[in-house]
């Protein structure tokens, strides 16, 4: 699937209170529900409708499941009985336990809870069969819209349910995430970090506890100052272990949230204690503190701990400790910006690159701390046509101090400062690191290159982090156009020239677009070290208005004569980046070879260029190179007449209007 590259300038965070409808009608909720209250009618969402393809998409149901609204199952339906708590979220039929443990953990916390869940809603008079949820989706607030039909079989909910048969957001919130991502079926299979950042709008951290930094403390310690989610388990080896408790109470495989962090003075020393909730049920820790441990028997008794960050919006004004947050959007696309990791030095450098400045330091220390979240977006909803998750990661080089795109050489010469501790198949790698100050190149990639997908870069910063992208600006550099003019002696190359333009023109000395067809087909088969299959009329034609100064639609020799020294040059360019000398060229090296050419283009016009004129194996051969020069030239050359003429032309830039030349 073709992906448009996307500017991946640095955007503010997104704020809850203007999440975006989604529903197709570009209706919001409160517009959709009175429109049923007002015919009488209960809500029907034809976005998400009450049929198998909103059930799976590679299987069918086990059994015959009945599409049914929650007074059509009990009598006196709720969407909250009591306040939202742990026992409103028992799983059913589906394998998303990850989502009902991050589910658990929002119960935790009202504010961020009303944000997913609003509570302007209900089965009261002015029920309508409709519900909506807000989700954070890559920088965005979207507000989901359903119909509160469920699929039920024997008159009891399938899949998530509350204890109370008589509650029903839980499992409304289960089938608004499941519309978010296409079906139900796209919900199997995740990690509970993952449901967190889109119930908040936050960044992941996974941190195995017997292999954490030496400052373990003192991160937990800052994310619950910063009011972050904090969730711990201890990892089971096997299925039977599951539920397993241990001889200190605690139990394996359950999500328990990490709720204080302390240090206190007993029998004249100083004690680190941690606070831990098991929010699915009375066991708890028998050991020493009770209610709270030890750090150290924490790190002994735990195995991961996960954190979710969260951005300034979802915090309370009066919280002292918020993290800056940058954000970039972007693509790998095939043949122009998918460069893969290091590995693939000769594409690696032609992926985005993100510009870092770190200029101050953290408070009583020398380095800069900041955590950097690369996210792939849409491979769940995008299951359902065979998309998997793309095994991403990402490296951090100290910068050369010079602007613009690096280049192959920089990076086979330089190795990096930082990187992602793993590339893994997971929707989000994020990592912390501590830097000095200075200026850094980040560089998103795919493991393998060719691989197509959509971006997010997050950078959440203890203090201040300037970003910005390393995308090239366009411009031009061309030489002056020569003014055709005789030769006073011409050499023996330039006489059989002549000789073959005479014997193709006739007496006018001039050729058409047919004639000059003919001679470059001829010329260019018969060139050693490069593929060409064939010129075009149209391309001939477009060669006569970038070279005819005569206005006749002709050339002359003279004019033929300045044209064949371009493409001269044009040829040797083309054989320079022709690096395994197969006769065609990468599209990778497309950006080089254009700048040689005296055109420094953008990602996205390089997309656009690729698109065009590269094949399946992201090889141009010459007469597709030809051609992209011909139509660049052109472009340029007009643009350049039109702003001399028209100076509120100038409002367009050159970008703007070559990409409005290569799309006619």
């Amino acid at each position: 699937m073709p992906y448009l590259y996307q500017d991946s300038k640095p955007r503010p965070s997104a704020l809850p209170g203007a999440a975006r409808a989604t529903h197709s009608s570009g209706k919001a909720f409160e517009e959709l529900k009175q429109e049923c209250l007002s015919r009488g009618v209960l809500f029907e969402d034809p976005d998400f409708p009450a049929c198998n393809s909103s059930l799976f998409f590679s299987e069918k149901p086990p059994v015959p499941f009945i599409w049914k609204r929650p007074g059509d199952i009990v009598k006196d339906p709720k969407f909250i009985l009591g306040g939202a708590t742990r026992t409103d979220i028992c799983q059913g039929d589906l394998g998303d336990c990850w989502l009902l443990a991050a589910i658990a953990s929002l119960t935790l916390n009202e504010k961020t809870l009303a944000r997913v869940v609003p509570r302007d809603q209900n089965f009261g008079p002015d029920y309508a069969g409709i519900f909506h949820f807000q989700f954070w989706q890559h920088n965005e607030w979207l507000d989901v819209v359903i119909d509160d039909r469920l699929p039920t079989f024997k008159d009891r909910l399938v899949f998530l349910h509350s204890a109370e048969h008589n509650e029903f957001w839980s499992a409304l919130l289960e089938k608004a995430y499941a519309k978010l991502n296409g079906s139900y079926e796209a919900l199997k299979g995740g990690s509970t970090i993952e449901a967190m950042e889109d119930f908040t709008g936050g960044i992941g951290e996974m941190y195995e506890v017997k292999k954490a930094p030496d400052n373990f403390y003192e991160i937990l310690e800052k994310a619950l100052k910063r009011c972050s989610m904090v969730g711990c388990s201890i990892d089971t080896s096997s299925a039977a272990e599951s539920e397993a408790k241990t001889r200190f109470g605690l139990i394996k495989g359950h999500a328990y949230s990490v709720t204080g962090i302390d240090e206190v003075s007993y029998r004249g020393r100083q004690v680190q204690l941690i606070r831990i909730r098991n929010p699915w049920g009375q066991v708890e820790w028998n050991g020493p503190w009770s209610d709270k441990m030890k750090f150290e028997d924490f790190q002994v008794h735990f195995d991961k701990v996960e954190i979710c960050n969260l951005t300034p919006d979802a915090l309370e004004d009066s919280t002292a400790h918020k993290w800056e947050v940058t954000i970039h959007q972007g693509s790998w696309v095939r043949g122009s910006t998918a460069g893969g990791c290091r590995n693939f030095l000769e594409t690696f450098w032609t992926n985005p690159q993100i510009k870092l400045h770190l200029t101050e330091k953290d408070d009583g220390q020398d380095d800069c701390t900041f955590i950097a979240a690369l996210m792939q977006k849409d491979r769940r909803k995008l299951k359902k046509v065979g998309a998997e998750m793309l095994t991403i990661g990402y490296s951090i080089y100290e910068s050369p101090g010079r602007d613009g795109h690096l280049g192959k050489d920089f990076f086979r010469y330089h190795p990096s400062k930082a990187r992602s501790k793993t590339y893994i198949n997971l929707r989000e790698v994020s990592n912390r690191f501590k830097l000095p100050p200075g200026d850094y190149i980040l560089v998103p990639t795919t493991f393998e290159p060719h691989q197509e997908a959509d971006f997010c870069l997050r950078i959440f910063s203890e203090k201040k982090a300037i970003t910005e992208d390393l995308d090239e600006n366009v411009a031009i550099d061309l030489p002056e156009p020569l003014n055709p003019t005789p030769s006073p002696q011409e050499n023996e190359e330039e006489k059989q020239f002549r000789a073959l333009f005479e014997q193709i023109s006739g007496k006018d000395m001039e050729i058409a677009a047919e004639e000059l067809q003919y001679v470059l087909n001829a010329v260019l088969k018969k060139t050693k070290n490069i593929k060409f299959k064939n010129l075009t009329l149209i391309s001939c034609r477009n060669i006569i208005s970038l070279m005819d100064t005569s206005g006749n639609g002709k050339l002359e020799f003279s004019e033929f004569k300045v044209f064949w020294e371009k493409m001269k040059k044009w040829i040797n360019i083309f054989l320079q980046f022709d690096f395994d000398k197969s006769g065609s060229m990468s599209s990778y090296e497309l950006r080089s070879a254009l700048k040689a050419a005296g055109y420094q283009l953008n990602n996205y016009l390089l997309q656009l260029i690729v698109l065009r004129y590269s094949d399946e194996q992201f090889q141009i051969e010459f007469d597709d190179f030809l051609n992209c020069l011909i139509r660049l030239e052109n472009a340029s050359r007009v643009f350049q007449a039109l702003s001399v003429k028209n100076k509120d032309f100038i409002n367009l830039n050159i970008g703007e209007f070559i990409n409005l030349a290569m799309n006619i």
